[in-house]
């Protein structure tokens, strides 16, 4: 977040250079590719939202050509490797004090080259105080839009494309924000927005929604009340007032009424009886904070206790809250929560957003994008651009909260599939990815931020190694290297910054943050080489495997999956090993696997399975290039068929660490194909179909995969689900409960992680199990 403060250089937009210090591309980034605007201005902050294409590498597979070669001596690699520039949507959101309007206007007219608009899409009250001031300066018609559409179409937005969008805001815990999972069944809700007054929506539908209530007790009172009250006239002193005083000494609580009697009457004794109660019959002069905290209380419950009959009346268990009064503020946010859960005995609960700010340009943008059908496809929150939720610690003073004053940015990028559920998932509502909640647990949290930040090192020199040829590789890579350290600091300091902190965050923050600076796929070279050589050892994996019986063959399929899986090169005590011997190989792997039994172990159980009637169909979601897909996967795919069990191979849609891709998934299978009868055939009957996951994570997130995926897994009738490698079946998934069996196994690569788990580096989890009848 940038503060603002005198400072700045640069020729262009000097204006604006002297009230903030980041350099203002870095707030209004990709401008000169902004297609259309929108935007929200309130009373006191400017919501601005703006399209853009934005160019970036991408690393591009193609065969060669192998007619007439022998390709088991061809010593060449498996497929080239091109990178090319690839166009995709990406939309911004910038907040600010409407003190920099005029310099941010003059900032965007000097910067706009290929806009596709003669108009912006504009709500909230200011917009009217400041259209003409938009029109001469941006020469864009200012369209109006409905302030309560806008916020709804925002909404429904972050709530289905930010997972981790809402949150519950508890008192005393640390941290204090738990953020829950959204899944798509996001309706009817209740939203609540506190402006100057309160309006109270009931959300039934993407389109339809009904004003059902309301109160002119809001924002405004607040600040108008607390104005007269204290003479104090900037909403942030008066929230920095309200952190500070005692609410007791000016309200009369029941104790006061009733002294003691008031436990028999099964009331708290610290329960508010009248709100500034004492101030009538006390002969003493109130300080300011006192005052302020008194003020905050009796509105926040007010509205509280409205949202609550409200949910009540229209039988809702859900109210998100939003509006300029919330502010993020901890003191609002505990009070509207112990409000809510009071009056409706715990049965309601109170949700805050982590981008309710942003909501009225996020609409208006929706408004007036219509004709790209913006909703038609999946977004996602790009981690490199955005800026993350911060702590508003009533300790610090209005100058130094993060909200005030500040430039704040949201980012998400257009993905190339619509998202959805698995189908097999047990029950979506209830799905959570992530095992271990890193902003819960502190000890984890230390212990794989250090970690993050000791490979940081080595995560650099591979960026510059995969592009030998570019002049500007290692500057960019120090680049990537600032930024991604400034964020894993952000990240300690504020670990619910981007909603909870996990495993999958963390490589997630570090992919988009290479894609910032082009480099798209930095193990694209390493997987290029693994796979040619795992390729050359194929036909004689398949030939010892053939040779062994029955029950010796399932056992040494599984070890093959297993040892695969530890050719890891995001796991520092295998890339450690690959980089010191670079023949370290299959059969090296398979020593260095924990001897049974392992760490989890249901492999009697699968065994016994494995003895009954085949599966239908298994979708198997792999891991890594090389050994893991070639001689692990492959092998124990093609046993499934021989069973006359259809195979779904899912990897991933984009590149992340030396995962393989869908892309190289398909030649791969096809060279497997060219060595092996069973593959081929299969391949030519449908009956091993290769598809894409619509991720790009190491990580495995069942709520959100590709919507082709899903249509798949019902048409074809999934009934066995694998999940192996240690992101996708340990840091996520390994508790997740699936409809149909499932097999989750991996090999844990992390010594921190395998003594958590009460194991040894390079245990092994082998987990399968069948869901209850």
């Amino acid at each position: 977040m940038a503060e603002c403060g005198a400072s700045g250089s640069g020729s262009s937009g000097d204006s604006l250079d002297k009230s903030i210090t980041l350099p203002p591309d870095e707030i209004f980034r990709n401008l000169e590719n902004a297609k259309r605007f929108a935007i929200d201005i309130g009373g006191s902050l400017t919501k601005l939202a703006y399209y853009s294409t934005v160019q970036h590498k991408v690393a591009k597979v193609r065969s060669f050509d192998h007619a007439g070669k022998d390709t088991e001596r061809d010593h060449e690699p498996p497929y080239e490797i091109s990178v090319q520039e690839e166009i995709t949507a990406r939309l911004h959101f910038i907040k600010f004090e409407n003190t920099y309007i005029e310099a941010c206007l003059d900032f965007i007219k000097d910067h706009l080259v290929n806009t596709e608009t003669k108009v912006i899409q504009a709500t909230g009250g200011g917009a009217y105080k400041f259209k003409d001031l938009i029109e001469e300066k941006l020469q864009l018609k200012v369209d109006k839009e409905d302030v309560m559409t806008c916020l709804i179409k925002g909404c429904n937005f972050v709530l289905k494309n930010i997972p981790h969008e809402a949150f519950v805001y508890q008192k005393d815990a640390d941290p204090e924000f738990r953020f829950q999972t959204n899944h798509p069944h996001i309706f009817p809700y209740l939203l609540v927005n506190i402006g100057s007054g309160v309006s109270i929506v009931k959300v039934e539908t993407e389109d339809r929604f009904e004003w059902v209530g309301g109160s002119s007790i809001g924002g405004g009172t607040f600040w108008g009340l607390g104005a007269l009250l204290t003479k104090t006239k900037k909403f942030d002193e008066l929230l920095h007032l309200a952190s500070r005083g005692q609410h007791s000494n000016v309200d009369m609580l029941v104790r006061d009424v009733y002294g003691g009697a008031h436990q028999t009457l099964g009331l708290s004794g610290n329960l508010i009886a009248s709100s500034f109660g004492k101030s009538a019959t006390a002969d003493q002069e109130f300080s300011k904070e006192d005052m302020a905290k008194s003020l905050l209380h009796m509105i926040s419950n007010d509205i509280g206790q409205l949202a609550c009959l409200h949910a009540r009346l229209h039988s809702l268990d859900r109210v998100y809250f939003g509006g300029f009064f919330i502010r993020g503020h901890p003191v609002t946010m505990r009070t509207i929560t112990y409000s809510i859960n009071f009056f409706s005995k715990g049965e309601v609960q109170a949700l805050f957003l982590r981008h309710e700010g942003y909501l009225g340009a996020i609409g208006a943008f929706l408004k007036g994008a219509e004709q790209d059908n913006p909703n038609q496809y999946s977004w996602g929150e790009n981690y490199a651009g955005s800026s993350g939720l911060m702590s508003t610690s009533p300790e610090l003073g209005p100058a130094q909260r993060a909200r005030s004053g500040t430039f704040d940015l949201l980012e998400m990028d257009r993905l190339e599939r619509p998202l959805v559920n698995l189908p097999l998932l047990l029950d979506p509502p209830s799905y959570v990815p992530d095992t271990v909640d890193l902003t819960d647990d502190a000890l984890a949290r230390k212990y794989w931020l250090t970690c993050f930040e000791e490979a940081l090192d080595g995560v650099v020199k591979r960026a510059v190694a995969s592009q030998p040829d570019s002049v500007d590789a290692a500057e960019r890579a120090e680049k990537f290297r600032q930024k991604y350290w400034n964020k894993l600091q952000t990240l300690r300091q504020q670990p619910f910054a981007y909603g909870t902190l996990t495993v999958r965050s963390l490589l997630d923050t570090r992919e988009h943050c290479l894609n910032e600076f082009n480099f798209p796929d930095p193990y694209s070279k390493v997987k290029q080489r693994e796979n040619g050589v795992a390729l050359r050892c194929f036909p004689g994996v398949v030939r010892s495997l053939d040779a062994l019986g029955w029950e010796e063959r399932q056992l040494a399929l599984v070890k093959g999956l297993l040892a695969g899986n530890v050719f890891d090169w995001g796991a520092r005590a295998v890339s450690d090993v690959l980089e010191s011997d670079p023949h370290f190989g299959f059969e090296e792997a398979k020593r260095k696997l924990q001897e049974r039994p392992w760490l989890v172990d249901s492999y009697s159980k699968w065994l016994q399975r494995l003895k009954g009637p085949p599966h239908k169909c298994a979708l198997i979601f792999a891991d890594n290039s090389g050994i893991d897909i070639i001689l692990g996967v492959f092998p124990f795919v093609r046993e499934l068929l021989l069973r006359g069990t259809e195979v779904i191979l899912a990897c991933n849609s984009g590149p992340a660490l030396n995962d393989v891709t869908h892309s190289e998934s398909l030649i791969v299978a096809e060279r497997i194909a060219g060595m092996d009868p069973v593959v081929h055939s299969a391949l030519r009957e449908e009956r091993l179909l290769l598809v894409q996951t619509g991720s790009s994570s190491p990580c495995l997130d069942l709520s959100r995969l590709d919507k082709g995926l899903a249509a798949l897994v019902r048409e074809r009738g999934a009934d066995l689900v694998v999940i192996e490698g240690m992101g996708r079946a340990v840091h996520t998934n390994y508790h997740a409960a699936l409809r149909c069996e499932s097999l989750k196994l991996a090999v844990v690569k992390n010594a921190w992680l395998a003594e958590r788990l009460g194991g040894r580096l390079f245990s092994v989890i082998f987990k399968y199990e069948v869901p209850a009848e």
